[in-house]
């Protein structure tokens, strides 16, 4: 194939002319041959004014080109012609192949008329069946958008209002763009969202209605939740009991007893088991899910928080028209029964609300009920109302724990109203107390059957034995001990129930502060002041210091009772213990029934004043005035030691003793007597001998040592009647002598006694002058002692 482009050529330069010229020449060629712009050359020959030169050089030039075109033509004339006579042979050709092709087209007309008739029947027909076939597909997005139309209707008169969205959206979506008809189209976009505000207006109201109804809801869930923990509460607190039957009868070895403590089928229910199905969310979920079909959901949570918290703000007000003591229960159970809700919505609700706005909402609860409780408790003056009140809290907090709740903040209002309610209940136990006291008439218990006796005595661990006694029983006590066992019993199970479920783990100290706090101030002081200004005879006086006996038994099983509730083991609770509390209450009994019963002594010490001084012989039988102590005596021992206890017997026997000791020092010391001789000392020696086995027959009762520390209390009376017997008086002034035997001597009342005694001999023995030449050695004994103390006093 040639190419379009001009092959450059070089003209051969002319013979003559001069080299100038020339060159000029040959450039035009090479110019004219590579078809470039001649300007430059004619701008040249007519700024040298040369212009006949360029023509010149164009006629060589053009002279030049016919020369080689003749050549050219002269050397192909023979190819011309021979491509002319092709060309006329192909003429020929032609006429024949035109001739050809008219004869076909004639024949081909012939033919195609009948066809063209038929494709324009079918052309025809095509178009038909198109129109056909779109009015069909039409159609059919008409049915399809007519079901849909049909459906949302159906939807909408059921109110499922969500499914109805979705037939809308699905309308939008693939049928509205696509329908057809325009009437129908402008009536769908019109519709639409006037339906879709209809929804919006119909959940709106249920979405209300819900709202209203969840408030009475909340209410029954929270005291059914509340009512729940209470229930699981009482369970424990059954199998504590079960628990703490067993620790005391294996304790006490009563019998072999095998516990299984097994907890029941519904124990561990959850309020999913058990009621809190009992709130219907679906008209929520239901307001939501429309709110999200229509792109509202940001709009409809805060819709929702704001009406749930202008709710939970609303549940905050306590009525004053209403003893906030009869409505605790339902404004905690309100608050709780919200939260509940809450965190079902939290957990199920995909995002309605979040879990820091349910956290900020409980905060605000939380403080709101600890500023009610601070209030309301400072307005509480029983302990049994700020107990019920308390318990029902701890309850609140049990329910609220179970559903990840923190309630730390209501614990420490709790816990900071701990010494006042512990003030209100000694308060009322006081009282209680009190009236106990006064009502008791100081007579010993009887007990006709054996629900008595253990309602009275084993239920506070008050037996001496294991062995159930005859019915009927008279107790050693009279009803003020079980009566003040039991306020001290439920003192104890008060602030037990108080101070547990606190979230305070030991509280068995505080627990044991208090009870000494009754015990020390409370009943001792209550026992103490009946003591001194109730009491009258010696069968109250006796049978109050038997029950101090019994309370030193009772005080052991209440700080047993105190640990076993506050779950301390018994032994840490016994490694503890501190002396008897009611110390003051019981040496006031003591003293009290000594009181009396010295005054009765002193009533038949005064028979003394009838004893002959002076006697010529000595009484083998003992005074008048002893016989009649005995007698009494012995009759108290045997009616004492039904009711009071060996060791307290024992100390008022020996204070009795000790005094009548005292006594019979003291008449020898007394202005009454002036002198006496030493038949009357000898008779002295026997009373003393007689109190003495009286002292001594008590082993049986006591024992052996007791016995001997009860006759350890005529110990002065005995070293005074030794020494007025003794022949060798002045050992006495022998300290070694005097630590030994005469250690309960007083050296002045020695002098004073010592001075009355007189000489059998000489009438009058108490003069320690030189009568006569000759004296008795024991009387010159007694002379050389007296001068002696005489001297050191």
């Amino acid at each position: 194939m040639n190419s379009t482009k001009m092959r450059r050529k070089v003209v051969p330069a002319p013979e003559n002319g001069d080299t100038g010229d020339k060159q000029d020449q040959l450039l035009l060629s090479a110019a004219i041959c590579n078809g470039e712009d001649l300007g430059p050359f004619i701008r040249k020959a007519f700024a040298s004014g040369k212009p006949e030169m360029l023509l010149r050089h164009l006629e060589h030039f053009r002279r030049y080109k016919e020369s080689e075109i003749e050549d050219v033509c002269r050397a192909h004339y023979q190819d011309f012609i021979m491509a002319v006579d092709d060309l006329r042979s192909l003429l020929s050709d032609v006429d024949s192949l035109k001739s050809s092709l008219y004869d076909s087209n004639a024949k081909l007309q012939s033919v195609a008329v009948p066809l063209l008739t038929s494709l324009d029947s079918f052309v025809e027909a095509r178009s038909k069946c198109r129109n056909i076939a779109l009015a069909i597909r039409s159609l059919n997005i008409c049915v399809q958008l007519m079901e849909l139309c049909s459906r949302a209707n159906f939807h909408l008169s059921k109110s499922n209002f969500y499914m109805a969205l979705k037939c809308l959206d699905s309308i939008e979506r693939d049928f509205l763009d696509k329908t057809p008809s325009s009437s129908l189209r402008r009536m769908m976009e019109k519709q639409i969202p006037a339906i879709r505000t209809h929804i919006e207006r119909k959940v709106s109201k249920e979405f209300g209605d819900w709202l209203v109804e969840i408030r009475v809801v909340s209410r029954n869930l929270g005291q059914l939740a509340i009512g729940q923990a209470s229930a699981a509460r009482q369970r424990e607190e059954e199998l504590r009991i079960k628990q703490r039957q067993a620790e005391e009868q294996s304790r006490l070895s009563l019998r072999d007893c095998v516990y299984a403590l097994e907890e029941e089928d519904d124990v561990n229910c959850g309020m999913e088991e058990s009621g809190e199905d009992g709130f219907d969310l679906i008209p929520l979920y239901r307001a939501y899910h429309v709110h999200q079909t229509l792109g509202l959901e940001g709009r409809f949570q805060k819709y929702y928080f704001e009406n749930r918290k202008l709710q939970l703000t609303s549940d905050f007000q306590v009525s004053s028209m209403t003893p906030f003591l009869e409505s605790h229960q339902t404004f905690f159970a309100q608050i709780a029964g919200f939260f509940i809700v809450e965190d079902r919505v939290l957990r199920t609700g995909g995002g309605l609300i979040s879990k820091m706005e349910v956290e900020n909402l409980w905060d605000t609860a939380v403080s709101k009920m600890c500023s009610v409780l601070e209030d309301q408790f400072s307005r509480m003056f029983t302990a049994n109302h700020l107990l019920l009140i308390k318990d029902y809290v701890s309850l609140l907090g049990v329910t609220m724990r179970r559903y990840g709740f923190p309630i730390d903040s209501l614990l420490d209002v709790l816990s900071k109203h701990r010494d006042k309610y512990h003030e209100l209940l000694l308060s009322d136990c006081r009282k209680q107390i009190a009236e106990a006291l006064a009502a008791d008439n100081f007579d010993q218990m009887y007990m006709k059957k054996e629900y008595e006796y253990s309602m009275n005595v084993l239920s506070f661990q008050l037996q001496t034995s294991s062995i159930m006694p005859a019915f009927p029983f008279v107790a050693p006590f009279s009803s003020t001990v079980p009566d003040c066992c039991r306020i001290v019993r439920s003192f104890i199970e008060d602030s037990v129930s108080f101070m547990s479920n606190g979230g305070q783990l030991e509280f068995y100290d505080v627990i044991k502060k208090y009870l000494d706090r009754l015990l020390n101030e409370v009943l001792d002081g209550a026992l103490l002041k009946v003591i001194n200004g109730s009491l009258s005879g010696v069968t109250q006086a006796m049978l109050m210091a038997a029950n101090m006996a019994v309370f030193e038994r009772a005080c052991d099983f209440f700080f047993r009772h105190a640990a076993q509730l506050s779950g301390i083991p018994l032994r840490m609770a016994e490694r503890g213990r501190r002396q008897f509390p009611l110390t003051k209450a019981r040496d006031a009994a003591e003293e009290m029934l000594s009181g009396l019963l010295k005054q009765k002594v002193d009533g038949f010490l005064s028979l003394i004043e009838n004893v002959n001084w002076m006697a010529d012989e000595h009484l083998q039988g003992g005074n008048e005035y002893v016989n009649e102590v005995i007698i009494f005596l012995e009759t108290l021992v045997s009616t004492a030691q039904q009711i009071l206890p060996v060791q307290v017997l024992k100390r008022v026997l020996q204070d009795v003793l000790s005094h009548i000791s005292e006594m019979i020092v003291g008449a020898l010391l007394g202005e009454s007597v002036k002198k006496f001789n030493v038949n009357a000392v000898m008779g002295l020696d026997v009373d003393i001998r007689l109190l003495e086995s009286f002292a001594e027959n008590q082993a049986p009762l006591l024992s052996e040592a007791d016995a001997n520390q009860l006759k350890s209390a005529l110990v002065e009376s005995r070293q005074m009647i030794n020494l007025l017997l003794s022949n060798n008086p002045e050992n006495f002034l022998n300290p070694v002598i005097r630590e030994r035997s005469y250690n309960a001597l007083d050296y002045r009342k020695v002098v004073t006694i010592s001075e009355k005694l007189r000489d059998q001999s000489d009438g009058l023995f108490g003069s320690f002058g030189t009568r006569g030449a000759k004296q008795n050695p024991k009387k010159k004994s007694l002379d050389t002692l007296i001068k002696r103390l005489k001297d050191v006093n």
